[in-house]
């Protein structure tokens, strides 16, 4: 067995944690993306057959669910416990939110469907076993953020409160309060008064 940390007695889950590069199929990640797979699944048939009873499932799937926000499911992630997600927040259809690091979302914001919220990095550098290695970086979005169907948030990206981020964007670096964003990349085409 190949030692990728030498000297460095963290976990896989510690080493992901902290933002450094990490083993992927450590065993106590599994067992909690396999909770995360099961409550998501269970949050989708419950909202189907009785909306109300389907929001205790979401507030144990996520780490933080604000009064009054709603998730359309189904939404996939990697763990839940790593997401928060504000006051009011509407979130449509097909979430992907990968969450190996910190996901805030803030409070008030309308999150398009096919929105994809990506914190994972993987090393470029050759070497044995690379493509077991990842690391992540968090992601967070401010208050009344909207972010258009289709958009792609990269890892390690802040999005400022008040911001507009056009459908299909894909956001590669951070944006400041009160913009639109648009493109691929996504770049700021004007300030919101």
């Amino acid at each position: 067995m190949v030692d990728h940390f030498p000297g460095d007695a963290r976990t896989n889950r510690e080493r992901m944690l902290a933002g450094d590069l990490y083993i992927a199929d450590d065993p106590e990640n599994t067992r909690r993306a396999q909770r995360a797979v099961r409550l998501a699944a269970e949050y989708h048939r419950a909202a189907v057959e009785d909306e109300p009873s389907a929001t205790p499932i979401l507030a144990d799937l996520l780490g933080h669910l604000g009064d009054d926000a709603f998730v359309k499911p189904p939404l996939f992630v990697d763990y839940g416990e790593n997401i928060s997600i504000g006051a009011r927040t509407f979130v449509n259809y097909n979430l992907i939110a990968l969450d190996v690091a910190p996901i805030t979302i803030g409070s008030d914001c309308q999150i398009g469907p096919n929105v994809q919220l990506l914190t994972p990095t993987h090393p470029v550098e050759a070497g044995p076993r690379r493509d077991k290695l990842e690391a992540a970086r968090p992601i967070s979005i401010g208050d009344n953020v909207w972010l258009g169907g289709g958009v792609i948030v990269l890892p390690g990206v802040s999005i400022g409160d008040d911001t507009v981020v056009g459908a299909g964007a894909v956001v590669t670096k951070d944006l400041p309060a009160g913009v639109v964003a648009v493109g691929n990349p996504a770049r700021v085409i004007r300030t919101i008064a």
